[in-house]
């Protein structure tokens, strides 16, 4: 870990634990989800205790997932610790237009406004958060996310030695949505190519009219091998404010595996693909069916974008490559 091999030591805490988070976003378990959220605010009620035995305190997104910003207000302006404030989404927004008010008004988004204005230093995705946390934080940096490339994300997986071609995406249950709009365009390649398939990696399946349509359950343990099946990356996204806060990790993990990504050109999407050099940029329903068709045509094409994708990675978005910049929120 980079905060070790610089001699800082840490803790992390998590408001759910990897059992809560499993059936948490969920439908149903309502007790059990009372419980967890429960059990959350009193892991962070107890490490109160302790908070005045660091220097820092690293918030990613929020200390607790509903209500006001108690515990941010009491870290930075009772126990007066410098806090670093990290966000990879636009998350005083949301994108759930069914939302009801009961839940907007526990979400308190508001609340992110507040945390930039007490912290020591905001880190944000990219250029659309900065933007927004500079209104409030004049100390906030640029910190893109970020791919281990040489732990997790390396070329040491065995590539499918499978017949079929896939088109692949990954993301969570809350992102299956984005996919809709590629349905009709995955029914266009089906017909004209019978060797090419469509893989969804999450945690929830997929509901789409497509005769080639593979799900496969995401798990911690298996995801590099299972993203490794995967010829042709994918990631679309609807054109709104809540997209544009979106930081591009589908695309950076289909491009340091050297996969080739056809993606929306929606916020930081642009600038992290190159058209035409490292990957695809799709307006239209047209274009997607134009740039995957090449892609799947064209096996030289494949590997070449591939491989600029995975160079481009390692030199702007590994851990590695931005480990001084990430370093330099702790100055």
């Amino acid at each position: 870990m980079l905060l070790s091999k610089q001699g800082y030591t840490y803790r992390v805490q998590s408001f759910l634990d990897s059992k809560n988070w499993r059936f948490f976003f969920n439908t149903g378990n309502t007790l059990a989800k009372i419980v967890a959220l429960l059990k959350g605010f009193l892991k962070r009620f107890f490490i109160l205790f302790q908070v005045s035995s660091f220097d820092f305190i690293f918030i990613h997104r929020e200390v607790t997932p509903i209500g006001p910003p108690v515990f941010e207000w009491l870290i930075a302006k009772i126990f007066r610790k410098k806090v670093i404030y990290d966000f990879d989404d636009a998350i005083w927004l949301t994108d759930r237009i069914e939302e009801s008010e009961l839940l907007r008004r526990l979400k308190c988004r508001n609340k992110v406004k507040l945390i930039c204005h007490w912290s020591y230093k905001v880190s944000c995705g990219n250029e659309y958060l900065i933007s927004f946390a500079k209104q409030f934080n004049n100390h906030t940096i640029y910190n893109p996310t970020t791919i281990d490339t040489n732990n997790l994300h390396n070329l040491e997986f065995n590539k499918k030695k499978d017949e079929k071609l896939t088109i692949g995406w990954t993301g969570s249950h809350s992102t299956l949505k984005y996919l809709v709009c590629l349905e009709p365009v995955i029914q266009h390649i089906e017909r004209n190519f019978q060797h090419v398939q469509f893989v969804v990696i999450a945690n929830k399946p997929a509901v789409l009219n497509l005769k080639s349509l593979l799900f496969i359950p995401w798990k911690i343990q298996t995801e590099i091998s299972d993203l490794n099946q995967i010829d042709i990356g994918v990631m679309p996204l609807p054109d709104d404010e809540w997209s544009k806060g979106k930081c591009g990790f589908k695309a950076l993990q289909f491009m340091s595996l050297q996969i080739p990504v056809v993606a929306s050109p929606i916020g930081v999407n642009g600038k992290i693909v190159d058209h035409g050099i490292d990957g695809f940029l799709a307006s239209s329903q047209d274009e997607w069916i134009q740039f995957l068709t090449q892609l799947i045509e064209d096996n030289q094409l494949r590997i070449i974008m591939g491989m600029r994708g995975r160079e481009k990675v390692l030199r702007k978005y590994s851990v590695t490559s931005n480990a001084n910049n990430f370093m330099s929120l702790f100055n």
